[in-house]
């Protein structure tokens, strides 16, 4: 009897990394194809036409497979990868957030202005909160002790500090973007699923997070354990975001 193949909740069959051979659930890897003339193409999107394989979604393993040419044994022949290549997924996956965030503030699922976002928070459905990377500490102290005062606890909802003020002006089509909340919906938890696979790329470290480990507001506090999506000094991340 042919063993079956194991499956994630949305019916996809795990894959193998092919450099720490590792398995994994798609939404925690990156894919590849191999484009005309045998370039190596991310598919951020897992939507490309052709065959494709897996990297575990971390930029020091994308990294490793460019040196070790393992998209060539993966593909099972010559194709051509890019030496910045970990450089330009985090690129990709810092677009593919922000154009999230875009579609939840279309959503109506994006509160803009600390006034507004306090009274977000009073209120109670809000996801997740916002603050620009490059903000005061005042701020986001004030609006901790309001999430402690609703909640109980300042990190009972999580927090986004990976892009700057000049990236969410951009994305919610507002000049000086300082903080803002997430409304509870699909659109918002998109987003933090998105900011949650830029996190870990960038932290290079396959513990930092399990892949089973649920990351959105319904997730009985375990997201807890990673509460603070933040922006990592790491040598991908001068790229251009």
């Amino acid at each position: 009897m042919a063993r079956s193949a194991r499956l994630d909740p949305e019916g996809s069959p795990e894959r193998t990394c092919i450099v720490t051979r590792a398995k994994g659930l798609p939404q925690d890897m990156i894919r590849f194809v191999a484009g005309p003339g045998a370039i190596v193409v991310p598919d951020i999107g897992r939507k490309l036409p052709g065959r494709g394989v897996w990297v575990t979604a971390r930029a020091c393993h994308v990294a490793e497979a460019v040196k070790r040419q393992a998209f060539s044994r993966g593909f099972r022949t010559k194709v051509v990868a890019s030496e910045n290549m970990a450089a330009e997924i985090e690129a990709l996956l810092t677009k593919d957030c922000l154009q999230a965030l875009s579609l939840a503030c279309k959503a109506g699922q994006i509160v803009r202005g600390f006034a507004k976002v306090e009274e977000a928070i009073a209120a109670g459905a809000i996801a997740g909160l916002v603050h620009a990377s490059d903000s005061g500490a005042d701020g986001m102290r004030k609006l901790g002790q309001c999430l402690r005062r609703r909640f109980g606890d300042e990190r009972a909802r999580p927090r986004v500090e990976l892009f700057a003020s000049g990236q969410l002006d951009l994305a919610l089509g507002r000049a000086n973007v300082i903080h803002a909340a997430m409304i509870e919906g699909p659109a918002s938890e998109g987003f933090l699923q998105r900011c949650r696979k830029l996190t870990l790329y960038r932290s290079g470290s396959p513990e930092a997070e399990s892949p089973d480990r649920p990351s959105g507001p319904e997730s009985n506090g375990e997201l807890n354990s990673l509460p603070t999506f933040r922006r990592a000094d790491t040598e991908w991340a001068g790229t251009q975001d």
